[in-house]
């Protein structure tokens, strides 16, 4: 597992090789991270992003996100295999200062004490319901900008909730990313998507 561009280019990554069921942690494959990124690019939305990685496992979007002009990331993930390979990449990444860890169940989040989050990951254990619930705690803690993009992995597309206007959706073999942007509602009232 390796950054595919940007200023980390090359770096190889920490990682669980295929898997570690017990521990719920699926590595985003190179392959599915190169082109999301490819589609990421065309949203305007990387340069600068703070970047949310909720369910973080090995870190490798946030980080790959970070390397390619995002300006922090915040990972969330309870695990212990988890918290270890995200410190271990945060190492090899040399990007301790743009990054933070917190050990955190990501369907409880507690309210954000920082700027709110441009760019969201979100790749739970499949098929559990859990990506709904971390989406609504991070949006009750005031995780989400109000312009926000969800990138949303599962095993099946996801419907925007109420309050979301899908982007668009990709589909790499078992794996299926929804892009969700959060509407933006104006001081005025006005509602855009």
């Amino acid at each position: 597992m390796r950054i595919v561009a940007g200023q980390f280019r090359g770096r190889a990554l920490a990682s669980v090789g295929k898997g570690d069921a017990g521990a719920h942690l699926r590595p985003t494959t190179d392959r599915v991270r190169e082109s999301l990124f490819n589609v990421l690019t065309h949203t305007g939305v990387l340069p600068e992003a703070r970047v949310l990685d909720l369910f973080a496992g090995t870190g490798a979007l946030g980080l790959e996100a970070l390397s390619r002009g995002g300006a922090h990331v915040t990972f969330v993930d309870d695990g212990r295999a988890a918290q270890g390979l995200i410190r271990k990449n945060i190492e090899l990444t040399r990007s301790a200062a743009q990054t933070s860890l917190l050990r955190r169940d990501a369907t409880r989040m507690p309210q954000n004490p920082d700027a709110a989050y441009t760019l969201i990951f979100l790749d739970p254990p499949y098929g559990k319901n859990l990506g709904q619930k971390a989406l609504k705690a991070a949006l009750e803690g005031g995780w989400l900008a109000d312009d926000a993009l969800i990138v949303w992995e599962e095993n099946q597309p996801m419907a925007a909730p109420d309050g979301f206007s899908l982007h668009d959706q990709r589909k790499y073999g078992d794996t299926h990313i929804s892009l969700i942007w959060r509407d933006h509602i104006s001081k005025a009232g006005a509602q855009h998507a």
